[in-house]
């Protein structure tokens, strides 16, 4: 009779430590944000802490650190429903510094279950923005008009935390990069909505913005250069019927060329042709994929 009555109680024992842990949390829908800077003036620099209750009650929503010490009174005897509930925490203690960087726990107190919970949800204080390394740039020239060639220039960076790098170009934002990386290559293709810019050159900048919001200052690419076609000079003086020779720069494997009614095609790097019979002053233009370069020609007798 005893072993029996010892074996009636352990089963009960054993369903009721069961029960226990088949009863539903009366916090329920946990969503707390995971890190935030609170000084980075930006979308992330509070954190939001929101859940919903099993039963109406009165609550106290606080912040510990990861000791376990109050830093933070964020709602006192509040009255909730069953329906889902936010609070709003700065980063800030309750003299109203910025806490220091590190972990920190919600904590929330249900007055009449009588009950506190910490919640297993760390929220990550992060004010440090990432540093930024400029790895390479090349090419410093480029002609985005098509052909593939040169068509782009390719930042490498690396950081020193994983972060969302940005290229900066004349200082607005041209490229963004992937999220949470520790290294990549930022890709311009001379373009602005679509459309590519007039010869010229460019200033670029690199600058990060971390997973808590905090960005970093831009650090300084150097220049590229947008160029379709140059020629070596503005101005040529030639006999007539003589030689020209016409230092080009292009990244196009065949050029056009028109001057004094003729036209014809040519090689870069350098454009060959003759002048013409009569003396006087000519404007030559130089085109590679719709785009053309001039200089003055001068005939002398």
């Amino acid at each position: 009779m005893l072993v029996a009555a010892l074996l009636v109680a352990t089963g009960l024992s054993f369903l009721y430590v069961e029960s226990l842990k088949l009863e539903p949390s009366p916090i329920r829908g946990t969503r707390v944000t995971k890190v935030f800077s609170p000084v980075c003036r930006c979308g992330s620099s509070k954190a939001r802490i929101s859940f919903r209750v099993g039963k109406p009650d009165a609550v106290a929503v606080s912040i510990v650190d990861a000791a376990g010490r109050d830093v933070r009174d964020i709602a006192v005897n509040r009255t909730v429903s069953k329906r889902p509930v936010a609070f709003i925490w700065n980063g800030r203690d309750n003299a109203g510094a910025v806490v220091r960087d590190g972990l920190y726990l919600p904590r929330v107190r249900l007055d009449l279950l009588e009950k506190t919970f910490v919640l297993p949800n760390p929220i990550q204080v992060d004010t440090k923005p990432p540093r930024v390394t400029i790895a390479a740039v090349k090419p410093r020239v480029i002609s985005p008009d098509g052909d593939r060639r040169s068509d782009r220039v390719d930042v490498g960076f690396r950081v020193d935390q994983r972060a969302q790098a940005s290229l900066l170009v004349d200082r607005v934002q041209r490229v963004l990069g992937r999220p949470a990386r520790l290294a990549g290559v930022l890709r311009w293709y001379g373009q602005v909505g679509g459309r590519s810019l007039a010869a010229g050159t460019f200033a670029l900048a690199v600058v990060a913005v971390d997973a808590a919001g905090n960005r970093s200052q831009p650090v300084t690419a150097g220049s590229v250069r947008i160029r379709y076609i140059e020629l070596g000079k503005d101005t040529f003086r030639v006999h007539a019927n003589g030689k020209l020779a016409i230092p080009v720069s292009t990244d196009a494997t065949t050029v056009t060329w028109r001057i004094a009614g003729r036209r014809g095609t040519g090689r870069p790097p350098v454009l060959r042709l003759r002048a013409p019979a009569s003396p006087g002053t000519y404007a030559l233009y130089v085109i590679a994929r719709g785009h053309a370069a001039r200089a003055r020609v001068t005939v002398i007798p």
